[in-house]
């Protein structure tokens, strides 16, 4: 076994040149932790690898080359987590969220069934099918002032409803 594979060899060159990796690491990375986790990796592959190592002086540039190819890879995984992060979420409700709008749904549904006819007719046109008033008298035959008094009785007879079951 040469000397460039010996873990004496490998200490000491860490010793000698870990100030001027770290610098190396500083030139391709932004922050200090960074370029101290990349240093101190490339230090350990070598430690792994140092059995492929023949020749002592060959040691320090395996460690350089280790430290600018873990560096780029580091570049590489911040880019791809820069691009995964730039792209919105769907705006999706979580399960739990999902059961609650569907009972919140199933309640209202109910509570609709309750009403009297001319109540419902007005409520679905006006808030489901967005519908003005003067488009809901229009459409149900009656006037504006009875869309507006189904709406409002309509509205506090769902409001006690729903604030019943809760």
């Amino acid at each position: 076994m040469a000397a460039g594979t010996t873990v004496d060899h490998l200490t000491e060159t860490y010793r000698a040149h870990y100030r001027s990796l770290l610098g190396l690491a500083a030139l391709l990375l932004d922050d200090t932790a960074s370029c101290e986790d990349v240093v101190q990796e490339a230090f350990i592959r070598v430690h792994s690898a140092r059995t492929r190592v023949r020749e002592p002086e060959k040691t320090l540039a395996y460690l350089r080359q280790t430290v600018v190819n873990l560096s780029r890879s580091a570049l590489r995984r911040r880019i791809l987590g820069l691009k995964l992060l730039s792209k919105p979420m769907p705006d999706m409700a979580s399960a739990e969220e999902g059961a609650y709008d569907q009972l919140e749904r199933d309640a209202l549904i109910k509570a609709m069934k309750g009403l009297q006819r001319r109540q419902r007719e007005v409520l679905v046109l006006r808030y489901f099918a967005d519908m003005t008033e003067a488009q809901v008298a229009e459409v149900l035959g009656i006037s504006l002032g009875s869309v507006k008094a189904y709406g409002s009785r309509g509205i506090a007879a769902l409001r006690v409803v729903m604030e019943a079951q809760t």
